[in-house]
């Protein structure tokens, strides 16, 4: 599933505009010549051994290292320039999870920043939905620039402007380039999430003013503005000459920042900008040098599902080869066939011919760009690479025939694919009669807004809560059916230990149920009622079937994912099976490097993918890794406190009228464990961020902490049994 899934309201706005200008034509690309410039200027990065001159951190959007069909190779695993890579230079860790929601925003936003979403505002995603002050609900995009507000215009009777990307204390949320840019390092950012403009509306007008020259080709030429201000951007160190004035730099604002105050700092935005900085020579080329447009022609960015490996690659080698040494970037998902007749968005099942032929595509454009970095003098003793995606996937579809097909010898065809589409609130209407009134995010969580804005122990949200873990329908894959399809529910309680619940209380849904991986709903009040199961339960077409691959979900395929490091003072020749998270990407990248953030992480350094001589000896400590294991049990959204907190949720939630005070006994349980479980962890956090820093662990509390999560594990595991 690519970056942009449904969304309504604003969210239908921007997408409109992103598919208009969305697939590219381009293939490959090459470098500098004569003028390549491979000069990094101030910037001081601090790594153990000093080797480490530059960064390069690509993220995946749905590309798997597990196997979705036994007979199947996976995804990276039919990508063999890419997977030896990583195994033959570095760690390729195998067990690593996203946050909830298991979306593209959320997976991402967690690597970059190393926080769970409560921290930095977007736990539902793509698009999210928010209260009004009237009771009704707006939608809102996850993917905006940084420093975006929420809303624009305000919705009557909203005064406040939350900003899109919101930390715990209401402030924007501390930006993941900070740490290098201090360092004197410029950061290239290639189409990762919220680093650079997302849209032509709010993110324009946010960076560049209402009455810009640039708001005014938006009006003019709203296409080619997408190509020129979208997708593609440079933060830059003080006094760097890429960001110049001249070079139409404009004042990189972030006002919460933390720590000093971030003043004398510039940024590039977009193609139209930062093209003839890096490339002087002419446009933007791919890795086989044809030049970057979308499907209309308009050259520049060509749309975040035309971030193909080389189109996404050849900005990043441009960008290194132009003296920029951190560069970040963001590569569109294989399963999807970008740009089929047309469609943006027709999926493919494991195995089937256009899903292995472009797994080829991006494997080829992986040889061409290691081999470019290697030409110019980039490589695994200078370089710290970091290869990691957002979420997992379900695949829904029929069994593919022939029987055993492994799309490499012999191609998998698919009968029917494509998720089970269901209309909750006709659904809702037509098994129960209940008529209270709610929208959702459209989703396979789909995360439910109850009109009116009631309390979690209100009689109308007690009574939806009860009713959707009954939901029952007819299976159109099997017909049969398919009981007790919500499998999981949680309501504001649990969705603070799942750390779903941010600093603005009007993005928080009122209940959220996890559904089985099979279903998407959305909810419509057309129709009414369901005339028969098939009409609020059905499958799209083969021919014009988008979306079969979900996430979002608590199911395991969902939430594992994989990071591969390379580079000076990272460890190499076992995968690393040890329970991992993404934000534990973060600090152990910059462990690495030797910087900091101005804020507490939550994740950990994973000391056990990297050389001795490269981490602090503290961090090595029997006590220091028993601590951040323990992390990962007790915090994590994924980790064993959360999913047993969960069933024990799930439970309460589903009880009937004549057995509320067992709802009641476990809601008070879990609200008691999570304030006990955020006072141990941060501690434990506390301890951790000491080691780094070479302080040693002080075993007493260490093992006082370790025995009170224990504890802490125990009493959530009781709950799960309830």
């Amino acid at each position: 599933m690519s970056r942009r899934r449904r969304a309504g309201a604003l969210g239908a706005l921007l997408l409109a505009c992103l598919l208009g200008a969305s697939v590219a034509a381009a293939q490959t690309s090459s470098g500098l010549g004569p003028t390549r410039s491979l000069a990094t200027g101030g910037c001081q990065l601090n790594s153990a051994n000093g080797n480490i001159k530059h960064v390069i951190y690509l993220q995946f959007d749905n590309t798997h290292f597990r196997r979705d069909n036994p007979n199947v190779p996976s995804d990276l695993e039919q990508m063999p320039h890419l997977l030896n890579f990583i195994r033959g230079n570095g760690t390729l860790l195998t067990n690593d999870h996203t946050a909830l929601i298991s979306h593209t925003a959320t997976g991402i936003l967690t690597s970059l920043t190393g926080v769970y979403p409560d921290r930095m505002g977007q736990p539902v995603s793509n698009s999210f939905r928010y209260f009004t002050p009237s009771g009704t609900t707006r939608t809102g995009v996850s993917f905006a620039y940084w420093t975006a507000p929420l809303f624009d215009p305000a919705p009557a009777g909203q005064t406040d402007t939350m900003p899109e990307m919101i930390n715990e204390n209401g402030k924007i949320a501390p930006a993941p380039w900070v740490p290098y840019t201090r360092a004197g390092c410029d950061f290239g950012a290639v189409a990762t999430a919220n680093t650079i403009l997302e849209n032509t509306a709010i993110d324009v007008k946010t960076v560049f003013g209402p009455n810009s020259a640039e708001a005014a080709e938006v009006a003019a030429t709203p296409g080619q503005a997408f190509a020129d201000f979208v997708g593609i951007g440079v933060h830059c160190a003080q006094d760097s000459t890429i960001c110049s004035t001249a070079n139409h730099g404009r004042p990189d604002l972030l006002p919460d920042e933390p720590g000093a105050p971030y003043t004398g700092y510039n940024g590039l935005f977009g193609a139209k900008y930062v093209d003839p900085v890096i490339k002087p020579s002419g446009p933007m080329t791919d890795l086989d040098g044809n030049t970057i447009q979308d499907a209309s022609g308009h050259v520049g960015f060509p749309g975040f599902d035309g971030m193909e490996p080389t189109n996404s690659l050849s900005w990043v080698a441009q960008m290194q080869e132009a003296g920029i040494p951190i560069t970040y970037a963001y590569i569109s998902d294989a399963h999807d066939g970008h740009g089929t007749a047309g469609n943006t968005h027709f999926a493919y099942g494991p195995g089937e011919q256009g899903y292995v032929d472009q797994l080829h595509a991006y494997d080829t454009a992986f040889q061409k760009f290691f081999a470019r970095l290697a030409d110019d003098g980039i490589d695994k003793s200078n370089t710290l690479f970091v290869v990691t995606v957002d979420e997992g996937d379900h695949f829904v579809g029929d069994t593919p025939t022939p029987a055993g097909c492994d799309g490499i010898n012999v191609a998998c065809t698919y009968n029917r694919v494509g998720e089970i589409n269901g209309n909750l609130s006709a659904m809702m209407r037509t098994q129960f009669s209940d008529t209270t009134p709610f929208t959702v995010h459209s989703d396979d969580a789909p995360t439910v807004y109850i009109t009116g804005n009631p309390s979690q122990t209100a009689l109308a949200t007690r009574k939806l809560e009860r009713e959707m873990a009954q939901l029952h329908w007819t299976n159109p894959y099997t017909g049969s059916v398919e009981n007790n399809i919500m499998v999981a529910l949680a309501d504001h309680t649990e969705m603070k230990t799942l750390h779903m619940v941010t600093a603005d209380p009007a993005r928080t849904p009122t209940f959220t149920p996890f559904a089985d991986p099979n279903w998407f709903f959305f909810a419509s009040g057309s129709p009414a009622t369901c005339a028969t199961d098939a009409a609020c339960a059905s499958i799209p077409a083969r021919t014009s079937q988008s979306f079969a691959w979900n996430h979002g979900d608590i199911q395991d395929e969902i939430a594992s994912t994989w990071v591969g490091l390379v580079g000076p003072g990272v460890d190499h020749g076992v995968d690393y099976t040890g329970w991992t998270d993404h934000t534990d990407v973060r600090p152990t990248m910059l462990s690495l490097l030797g910087l900091t953030d101005d804020y507490t992480r939550d994740g950990r350094v994973v000391s056990q993918v990297l050389a001795p001589s490269a981490i602090p000896a503290a961090l090595q400590s029997s006590d220091a890794v028993a601590l951040a294991d323990m992390l990962k049990r007790l915090d994590a959204p994924f980790g064993q406190f959360a999913m047993d907190t969960l069933k024990g949720s799930t439970s309460g939630l589903a009880s009937d009228t004549n057995h509320d005070n067992r709802y009641t006994t476990l809601e008070k349980s879990i609200a008691s464990l999570t304030d006990q479980r955020d006072q141990v962890v941060d501690a434990i956090k506390a301890q951790l961020a000491g080691a780094e820093t070479g302080q040693a662990v002080d075993h007493t509390q260490a093992t006082q902490l370790l025995d009170r999560a224990n504890g802490l594990l125990g009493r959530a595991a009781g709950l799960a049994g309830h």
